[in-house]
């Protein structure tokens, strides 16, 4: 088993199971015998993959793991291969009830417990902004950590930054509507000279141990250690600006973590509706076969250490209609 050495949060695409079973066991005998019990195969590996829920699951003191295993086991009891295995791996992450962990076969299938609701993305037209105010829009990004891409991403959104800051600046607006989520850490590398140097949250896990976020140096870090580094991050003109951030229904996941790191902040406040929920992070973990269990095993946290796992509330309600101006009148107020 190996487990990655740093948070990786993803946007999870769903593929239906039977497309997966049908592609993994083409071509078998369809005169072969019906089995009447699991095999070794199956039934070992169905238990590595209990085993790291068991040890990591951020619900694991929340779930009674006889009942668990006996449950997952059941719903293949004729299991011959790895494959074979797959409603068990899904009925084991429907009984985690994280509603965001997940499971990709080496072949690339990805798929979850259960299936979610639609998650409504709104139209949103670039707005008219006064001259005195900065609007920043930070979307969704599935690349990696700290290649070019990353780099890139991460450079665009304070090129942004750049090209409208000035002295008589009033405030900043961070446009978090419609972001998925993704990887977290050029998001917030790149939305740094706006949020602000220092731990902006935490994952915390269940037996209370936290691990950091923030900005340090013009890099996103955790704990401290670098992970998308700009070489020549920018600084604003006037350190600490009044920040207004814009939520919907659509921010999930990594956009979460991007709306939690605000909160605590000075001279902040939110508007919009509440987010989507999943302001948890996962990890992955590597099975035997080189499949991917990216599992729930911690709460996103702000920087005052209270923990979500839950849709994060803006300040302020705001339509959709309204929510440009709500904005702008509190920070020029």
């Amino acid at each position: 088993m190996k487990r990655f050495l740093y948070y990786y949060f993803i946007i999870v695409a769903f593929v239906v199971l039977a497309t997966t079973l049908t592609s993994c066991n083409k071509g078998e005998d369809p005169n072969s015998p019906i089995p009447s019990e699991q095999s070794p195969q199956a039934k070992a590996y169905l238990t590595e993959l209990m085993d790291i829920m068991e040890k990591n699951s951020i619900n694991r003191y929340k779930i009674d793991w006889v009942t668990f295993r006996s449950s997952v086991i059941n719903k293949v009891p004729t299991a011959q291969t790895v494959a074979d295995t797959y409603l068990g791996v899904m009925a084991a992450l429907s009984f985690l009830s994280d509603n965001h962990s997940s499971f990709t076969t080496p072949a690339g299938y990805k798929f979850m417990g259960s299936t979610p609701t639609a998650i409504q993305i709104e139209n949103i037209e670039p707005p008219t902004i006064p001259d005195d105010v900065g609007y920043v829009r930070v979307t969704d990004y599935a690349g990696q950590t700290n290649d070019a891409s990353a780099i890139v991403f991460a450079s665009q959104i304070q090129n942004q930054i750049k090209q409208q800051d000035h002295s008589a600046l009033k405030g900043w607006i961070v446009d978090l509507r419609n972001n998925l989520g993704g990887n977290m850490w050029p998001m917030l590398a790149g939305i740094g000279p706006i949020l602000g140097e220092g731990i902006a949250g935490y994952f915390i896990d269940p037996d209370g141990n936290e691990t950091s976020w923030g900005v340090e140096n013009g890099a996103s870090v955790m704990n401290g250690y670098p992970l998308t580094q700009l070489s020549n991050s920018y600084e604003l003109l006037a350190p600490n600006p009044k920040v207004a951030v814009l939520l919907n229904s659509a921010v999930a996941s990594s956009g979460e973590i991007i709306a939690v790191s605000f909160i605590g902040r000075e001279n902040t406040k939110s508007f919009g509706s509440a987010t989507r929920g999943l302001s948890t992070a996962n990890s992955g973990f590597m099975l035997s076969d080189y499949a991917i269990l990216n599992l729930t095993v911690s709460y996103q946290a702000d920087r005052n250490k209270k923990k979500y796992g839950v849709p994060i509330n803006p300040d302020m309600l705001s339509r959709k209609e309204t929510i440009i101006n709500d904005a702008l009148a509190w920070i020029k107020n």
